[in-house]
C-alpha cells in the first residue's frame, strides 16, 4: 500500500505534508529562469466551463460587473489573442478571492502575464519551488510520524501527538494569502475532469504540467480544518497499526490452541494472509480458517472483547466469546505489558468512532470545495479521476460475471468440499501455494533476519525482475528500508534528492513470508516512485494517475515473490493459474470496495449518526453485499465479513483502488507477456507520470482501463 503525498490530481490540498510558504512570495517578481519558448495554447476554449463554476458562490456573483470590466480592460491592453486566457484566469481568481485578500483589480492588472518568455520563466520557477516545498514538508511529516510508523520499540506518550500534527496544513491558505495561488489561477488553466479526458491525446507534456500546477489550487481549505483531517487520519492509522491478535491465545471449545506460540497478527492484513497460508495445512487448516473468520466477524461487529486486543496474557474463544487468564506457561517471553483480567466487555465501537472522525473532518472540508463538495466526489472525480458510476459498473461487471460460479466449481473440485466464507481468500491458484507457511517462513527468515538484509538484497531482486545491473543499482541507491510497526507500506519521496521508504514487518526471529510478500509488493511501489519522480520530464507530473496504478505496478512485483525466492519461473500451466488467481482476487476485493463506498454514502445520509449506529449500518451493508454477491457461491448467509478491511478505518475510500489495481495489473501483465522484458517496460510506463487514467493506460498498453481483458482471459483459462 502506498502512503505519502498524493499525485492523484496534482492538487496541493491532496498532499498531506506541506509547509508554510510565505517565503515563496518572491515568485511574484519573476526574473528570467528558463530558455525562451512559445507559450502553450489554451487547454480549452473559453466557452468550456471552468471547475470553479464562476457565479456559483455569492462572492463571485457579486463581483461579476467588476470582473467583466476587468476582462475588457485586459483584453484591450494585451490584445484579442489573450482573450481566452484572460477570461478564464480572471474567473478562476474571482471564485477564490475574499474581501481580506484586498484589491482584486489591482492584483489582476499587476500579475497577469502576457509575455511568453515571462510566462515560461514563471512556470519553471514554480515547478522548482513546489518540488522543494512539497519535498521538504514530506520529509518533515515522515520524521514526525517515524515513531508511530517504524518499529523501534515502545512508543512514548508524545509520539502520537507528533504524528497527528500536520505542518503542511496551512500551506494552501498561506499560498493564497501570499498571492502565489492567485498568480497560478490567473495565468494557468484550472481544468475539469471532462476537459482532461476530452483532450488527453492532444495535450503536450507542458500542458499536462500546467493542468497539474493549477490543480493545486482547486480548493481553499482553512488550516484548522486541514489539521482536523490530519488528526483523524493519524489517530485511525495508529489504532489500526496496533490492532494485533495473539493467535496462540485463541482456543476452541476443547481448549485447543491451533496456532503456534508467538504468532502475532495484525488485522486485517496478517489475519487474511494466515488464512490463505492455512490451505497448506491438511490436518488443521480448515479449523484455523473458520476460527480466523470468527475473529474477523467479531471485529466488524465490535463484539470482540476489548481486553484481548494486542494482549498475549489472555486466552479467548472467538466462538463463545469467553475470556480467561492465560496459563503462565503459555505467555510469550518478553510479552508486552497487558492486563490479565478476564474481562469480556466488547470493544466500545472504537473502530467506528475512528471512521466517524474521518467523516466529520471531511464534512468540514466540504464547503470549501464547491467542485467536489463531498469526500466521495473528491475520491472519484478529483483523486481517482474516474467517475464513481464508471468504477461501480466495472466492479459489478466482475461480481456478476457468469464466470464466478465456474471458477468456484473448479475450486470446489480442488478442495474436495463445498465452499465456505473463508474461501473468499482461496489462494490455491498461485504457483507454489502448496508449500507450507513453515517452509516459506524458514526461507525468508534465513535470508532476511533484519530489514537491512532485505535492503542489501534489493539489487539482486531487481535483476531477477528483469532490470539491468545498472538500473537495479540506480534504484537500490534510492530506496530505504525500515521495519514497520504496522503491516507495511511505501512512503514516497516528493523531491529529487530525497528517497522513498519501504516499510514491512520484521519479527524478532526475522522476516516471515507474510512480511516478505508485503515487502516485494512495497518494492514495486518504491520502484514506481523512483521512476515517476527522478525520471519524469516535469516534476509537476511526478507520480501516477491514481493509487490504483501504483497498486497495479506493485502487484506486478508481488506476483513474482516465489520466483524471487528461487522457487521456479511460471510455465504455461502456471500462467493459467495466474489468470484464475487474478480473477478470484478481483472478485473478492470488488465487493469490499462497494461496501466502502456504500458506507460513505450512508454517513452522508445520516450525518448525526453515533458510532453504534454506524457499526450497525456497516454490518448491515456488509451483510447485504455478501448475500447479493457472495452467499450464492460461498454460503454463510448474513456474514459481515466484507467489513473487515482495515483500509475502511485508516484510509478513507482507498479500497476501490485495489480491484481497479488488479484489472490494471492484468492489462500490464498481458502487455509484458507480449513485449517484455519487465524492467524496461515497467520503467517506460512509470515515467509517464500523473496523466489521466485512460491516457496512461493507452500509452502503456494500447487500451483504456477495462475489465474485459481479465474476463476474456479467464474464459480462455477455464476452457483450457
Amino acid at each position: 500500500m502506498r502512503v505519502g503525498p498524493s499525485s492523484l490530481s496534482g492538487a496541493f490540498a491532496l498532499r498531506p505534508n506541506l509547509p508554510h510558504a510565505a517565503f515563496l512570495l518572491p515568485v511574484l517578481v519573476v526574473l528570467g529562469c528558463a530558455s525562451p519558448r512559445p507559450s502553450s495554447p489554451p487547454l480549452a476554449p473559453p466557452s468550456m466551463p471552468t471547475p470553479t463554476e464562476p457565479g456559483s458562490t455569492p462572492a463571485a456573483t457579486a463581483r461579476k460587473p467588476e470582473t467583466a470590466a476587468l476582462k475588457a480592460e485586459l483584453v484591450a491592453k494585451h490584445g484579442e489573442a489573450q482573450r481566452a486566457r484572460i477570461e478564464r484566469g480572471v474567473e478562476q481568481v474571482a471564485a477564490q478571492w475574499r474581501e481580506e485578500d484586498g484589491d482584486l483589480a489591482a492584483f489582476v492588472r499587476e500579475q497577469f502575464i502576457a509575455d511568453p518568455k515571462l510566462l515560461d520563466a514563471t512556470f519553471a520557477r514554480m515547478e522548482r519551488l513546489f518540488e522543494q516545498l512539497e519535498g521538504h514538508l514530506n520529509e518533515l511529516g515522515r520524521e514526525l510520524r517515524w515513531a508511530t510508523d517504524v518499529d523501534q520499540g515502545p512508543m512514548l506518550p508524545v509520539d502520537p501527538l507528533f504524528a497527528a500534527y500536520d505542518p503542511g496544513a496551512p500551506v494552501t491558505e498561506d499560498l493564497f494569502r501570499a498571492k502565489v495561488g492567485f498568480v497560478v489561477l490567473l495565468n494557468f488553466p484550472l481544468t475539469t475532469l471532462a476537459e482532461r479526458v476530452a483532450h488527453a491525446q492532444d495535450y503536450t507534456r507542458r500542458q499536462w504540467a500546467e493542468a497539474r500546477l493549477a490543480g493545486r489550487f482547486y480548493r481553499r481549505v482553512p488550516s484548522e480544518v486541514q489539521q482536523e483531517v490530519s488528526r483523524a487520519g493519524a489517530a485511525a492509522d495508529l489504532y489500526i497499526s496496533e490492532y494485533n491478535v495473539w493467535m496462540h491465545h485463541l482456543v476452541n471449545e476443547r481448549g485447543e490452541r491451533l496456532f503456534p506460540k508467538g504468532l502475532r497478527l495484525i488485522s486485517h492484513w496478517n489475519l487474511r494472509d494466515e488464512l490463505k497460508a492455512d490451505y497448506a495445512d491438511a490436518a488443521q487448516g480448515i479449523a484455523k480458517q473458520r476460527m480466523i473468520v470468527q475473529v474477523m466477524e467479531r471485529i466488524v461487529t465490535q463484539t470482540i472483547p476489548a481486553a484481548v486486543i494486542n494482549n498475549p496474557r489472555l486466552d479467548w474463544n472467538p466462538f463463545t466469546n469467553a475470556v480467561t487468564v492465560a496459563p503462565a506457561g503459555t505467555v510469550e517471553e518478553n510479552a508486552p505489558v497487558g492486563g490479565a483480567s478476564a474481562e469480556a466487555a466488547p470493544e466500545p465501537d472504537t473502530r467506528y468512532a475512528r471512521l466517524l472522525a474521518h467523516f466529520h473532518a471531511a464534512r468540514r472540508v466540504d464547503p470549501y470545495v464547491p467542485v467536489a463538495p463531498t469526500q466521495l466526489a473528491r475520491a472519484f472525480e478529483v483523486q481517482r479521476e474516474l467517475p464513481e458510476a464508471r468504477v461501480k459498473a466495472v466492479l459489478e461487471q466482475v461480481l456478476t460475471s457468469p464466470l464466478v460460479p465456474r471458477v468456484a466449481q473448479l475450486i470446489e473440485q480442488r478442495l474436495g468440499r463445498k465452499l465456505e466464507p473463508q474461501d473468499l481468500w482461496f489462494n490455491g491458484f498461485r504457483p507454489g501455494s502448496s508449500r507450507s507457511e513453515t517452509e516459506l517462513d524458514r526461507l525468508t527468515r534465513q535470508r532476511y533476519p533484519t530489514a537491512d538484509a532485505f535492503a542489501k538484497d534489493i539489487p539482486r531482486l531487481l535483476r531477477g525482475l528483469g532490470f539491468s545491473k545498472e538500473r537495479a543499482a540506480y534504484l537500490a541507491e534510492r530506496i530505504r528500508v525500515d521495519p514497520s510497526r504496522g503491516a507495511g507500506h511505501a512512503m514516497q519521496a516528493a523531491r529529487r534528492g530525497d528517497f522513498p521508504h519501504l516499510r514491512t514487518r520484521v519479527e524478532k526471529e526475522g522476516m516471515n513470508y507474510k512480511g516478505y510478500n508485503i515487502a516485494v509488493h512495497e518494492l514495486g511501489h518504491n520502484v514506481e516512485q523512483v521512476f515517476s519522480l527522478y525520471d519524469v520530464d516535469h516534476t509537476l507530473l511526478a507520480g501516477v494517475p491514481n493509487n490504483a496504478f501504483t497498486e497495479a505496478l506493485a502487484f506486478v512485483f508481488q506476483a513474482r515473490d516465489m520466483e524471487l525466492l528461487g522457487l521456479g519461473k511460471p510455465d504455461a500451466s502456471a500462467e493459467r493459474e495466474r489468470v484464475l488467481n487474478d480473477f478470484w482476487q478481483t472478485w473478492e476485493i470488488a465487493g469490499v470496495a462497494l461496501v466502502d463506498i456504500a458506507v460513505w454514502h450512508w454517513m452522508y445520509e445520516h450525518p448525526e449518526a453515533t458510532p453504534a449506529q454506524l457499526r450497525e449500518a456497516t454490518a448491515t451493508i456488509a451483510r447485504e453485499h455478501w448475500d447479493r454477491y457472495y452467499a450464492p457461491v460461498l454460503g454463510g448467509k448474513g456474514s459481515p465479513l466484507l467489513g473487515i478491511y482495515s483500509h475502511m478505518i485508516s484510509y478513507p475510500l482507498y479500497l476501490p483502488d485495489y480491484p481497479l489495481g488488479h484489472l490494471i495489473a492484468f492489462q500490464i501483465e498481458e502487455h509484458l507477456h507480449k513485449k517484455g522484458p519487465l524492467g524496461a517496460e515497467f520503467e517506460r510506463m512509470a515515467r509517464q507520470g500523473a496523466v489521466t487514467p485512460d491516457a496512461w493506460m493507452v500509452h502503456a498498453t494500447g487500451s483504456p482501463v477495462s475489465a474485459e481483458p481479465l474476463l476474456r482471459a479467464t474464459e480462455a483459462a477455464l476452457a483450457r
